[in-house]
């Protein structure tokens, strides 16, 4: 009956209402009752940042009560309507406190609770009132208890009425300090970093780790209540308590306290173990993302709930790991494994995914959210910029690091950094001979890469060479991974696609990634070279490199979607010239791209097969023309592509369906001898 609420599926300072089930035995909800008393209770270990006296004080009156309701369950045979109705609203007063201690000890919520501690306090006196309210209307005649627990109730219900809520004196200081620190910001000073400092003992943040949880806490507070207008005077302050604790974070702690395998978790996802487990089980096979809703199918295998439903929605009634064919489609919690997803990402700093939320719009911080957080972020830039160019080597690499972090979700952020002159400081970390430091500045240029502005500077100062020498020879994969990235993003002006062209070594550095690189380098590599074929020069020295070959590779052999597009995509480029359909026909590419459009489940994969189908047959001749004739599921493939496929996938397969009607009737034994057409002789 009573639901476990660790706080991660509902909002900060709501409480819903849950009443207990209507058909649950009377008996019962004393047991129910007692149980979450103690569920209360147990809070009392935890570290209470603000509206300590108001936690005690609640502690002690559930205490009081738990004894009460404990001769109610031990006295009780048969409790009349009347009291289970008592109890019932007695459960859901203690819900409400249950939901406000939790919200008290949240980790990563402890500024947001100091500027709220009225409103807490207050929340306080309501629940507690709520408590002396359905106490006092408890018909005690009605059940056999003894005196002393008559006058207990009592007890509990004037003390209730009689006690004062309101935020202690140490956390109306410390609310004092805190807003006059927001009001330097605004103005562009510095704030005292003593007073910072006593402000964060206070909330007991006294780590680098503690006060990024609260960075995110606030982060995601702002994303979700970004279009409600009704809240603009909210989120200001949410950006402002942000841009607060983003200055504490990078100018007073001057250690990052993640291990040291830990430190980048949060931006590559890797394949590390945790606790035995391989992180990719933590992934849903289909999105491949982190699982937020794990749910098993009867084949035994898991999914993310989205994903499967997904799959199930599009006519799929098969599991898509096995293709086995399922004798029903009941979906299972993993409870188990949800839990796992949950730890690995509150332990390595990850913010935990929250199924139905919307994905971040980050076209909202193109400008600062409030005054307080502009000036902090300008302040941290400048802060940032002294560390790489004066700093030791550990505290360029944490500058760095900040740089990365700063530049992950925000605009305005990368605006900032920019206009400080932090690239070039940036840019000449990617020679460090420190693996940790070299791969987060090239993170930190990726974000950066992102911006308009940051594109033209990195150029500017002869970045385009130090990318593609961490390209070639980064000290970690996840260096040459994040330069394969930023190389793409690059790529999207078209002055830049030319010089990179021309680089001997950027073209050979992302097809030796996509050789021998992870999952991640592949896609990274591929979508870069996409980028890089935009540029018509670019054509012969891609095809050059001896990408066909690797690419055909890939499409026998991985099972993952993106890579399949991704490289489906670049070859579509490659063989509408002449070149590049005679490299994918030497190969074999033309009987792989027919078995990939009979059994691919990807319009976008099936319009690339069909795209390059059309371009062998008017490129490669006769030769093609006569092979595709001999496979007789090509036609279904095709005349499916006319109703169900897109509407370019219909056009070029109704240009098939053409050709291949006139090869047919051109060559039967009716037919007057053909022409000879130009051909690409198929080896």
């Amino acid at each position: 009956m009573i639901r476990k609420s660790s706080g991660s599926g509902r909002r900060i300072l709501t409480y819903p209402n849950m009443h207990p089930c209507d058909s649950v035995s009377p008996l019962t909800l004393p047991n129910s009752l007692i149980h979450l008393g103690g569920d209360i209770c147990s809070c009392k270990s935890k570290f209470f940042s603000v509206n300590k006296r108001n936690a005690r004080e609640t502690f002690r009156q559930i205490t009081n009560l738990l004894l009460f309701l404990r001769e109610v369950r031990d006295t009780a045979s048969d409790l009349p309507d009347s009291v289970v109705l008592s109890l019932s609203d007695l459960h859901l007063t203690l819900q409400k406190i249950r939901y406000l201690l939790e919200d008290c000890t949240r980790d990563g919520a402890r500024a947001w609770m100091l500027v709220n501690s009225d409103r807490v306090a207050n929340q306080f006196r309501i629940v507690i009132r709520g408590l002396a309210t359905g106490l006092d209307v408890f018909p005690l005649s009605t059940v056999d208890v003894s005196n002393e627990a008559k006058d207990l109730v009592e007890l509990i219900t004037r003390q209730a009425r009689k006690a004062a809520f309101e935020p202690g004196p140490e956390d109306k200081k410390a609310l004092k300090d805190l807003m006059r620190i927001l009001n330097h910001l605004e103005e562009g000073n510095e704030p005292d970093p003593i007073e910072i400092r006593r402000i964060l003992d206070h909330l007991g943040i006294h780590k680098w780790s503690s006060c990024s949880k609260q960075v995110e806490f606030l982060d995601s507070e702002i994303g979700t209540e970004f279009y409600n207008e009704e809240k603009e005077r909210e989120l200001e302050l949410l950006s402002s308590l942000m841009g607060f604790m983003s200055y504490c974070r990078c100018g007073i702690f001057d250690r990052v306290d993640f291990q040291s395998q830990h430190l980048n978790a949060r931006f590559n996802n890797g394949g590390e173990g945790f606790k035995g487990i391989n992180v990719d089980d933590l992934k849903c096979p289909i999105s491949l993302e982190m699982m937020s809703d794990p749910v098993t199918l009867s084949s035994g295998h898991t999914y993310d709930r989205s994903s499967i439903l997904k799959w199930f929605r599009s006519g799929n009634a098969a599991c898509p790991k096995t293709g086995e064919k399922l004798i029903n489609t009941a979906l299972v919690p993993n409870l188990v494994l949800k839990g796992i997803i949950q730890q690995y990402c509150a332990e390595n700093g990850i913010p935990a995914v929250v199924p139905g939320r919307k994905n971040r719009d980050i076209s909202r911080t193109a400008m600062a959210g409030s005054s307080a957080e502009e000036g902090a972020v300008k302040i941290l830039a400048g802060f940032i910029i002294s560390k790489l160019v004066n700093g030791s080597g550990e505290e360029m690499n944490k500058a760095a690091y900040e740089a990365r972090i700063l530049t992950k979700t925000s605009i305005f952020n990368r605006s900032c950094l920019v206009e400080s002159g932090t690239v070039p400081h940036l840019l000449k970390l990617l020679l460090s001979e420190d693996s940790n430091t070299q791969e987060n500045a090239i993170a930190a240029l990726l974000n950066l890469s992102k911006h308009s502005k940051g594109k033209c500077v990195i150029v500017e100062n002869q970045g385009l060479d130090l990318i593609v020498h961490a390209l070639r020879k980064g000290l970690k994969i996840e260096t040459r991974q994040h330069a394969a990235a930023t190389l793409f993003y690059l790529a999207s002006v078209e002055e830049n696609r030319a010089l990179l062209g021309e680089n001997p070594e950027a073209i050979p550095g992302l097809v030796e990634l996509i050789k021998n690189g992870n999952h991640h380098c592949k896609r990274n590599a591929l979508v870069a070279i996409s980028g890089l074929l935009v540029h018509p020069g670019n054509h012969w020295r891609i095809l050059a490199s001896g990408v066909v070959p690797l690419l055909l590779n890939l499409l026998r052999d991985s099972e993952r979607e993106d890579l399949v597009t991704n490289s489906l995509a670049i070859l579509a480029t490659l063989t509408e010239q002449i070149d590049g359909t005679v490299a994918v026909l030497r190969r074999g590419g033309l009987r792989l791209l027919v078995d990939i459009l009979n059994t691919s489940t990807s319009k976008t994969a099936e319009e690339y097969c069909i795209s390059m189908l059309l371009a062998l047959c008017v490129n490669g001749g006769l030769d093609v023309v006569a092979r595709l004739v001999k496979i007789p599921s090509l036609m279904r493939s095709l005349y499916s592509q006319l109703s169900e496929g897109t509407s370019r996938a219909s056009k070029k397969a109704s240009a098939i369906i053409k050709i291949l009607h006139q090869f047919y009737e051109n060559n039967s034994p009716s037919a007057p001898v053909l022409q000879q057409e130009r051909s690409v002789h198929v080896w």
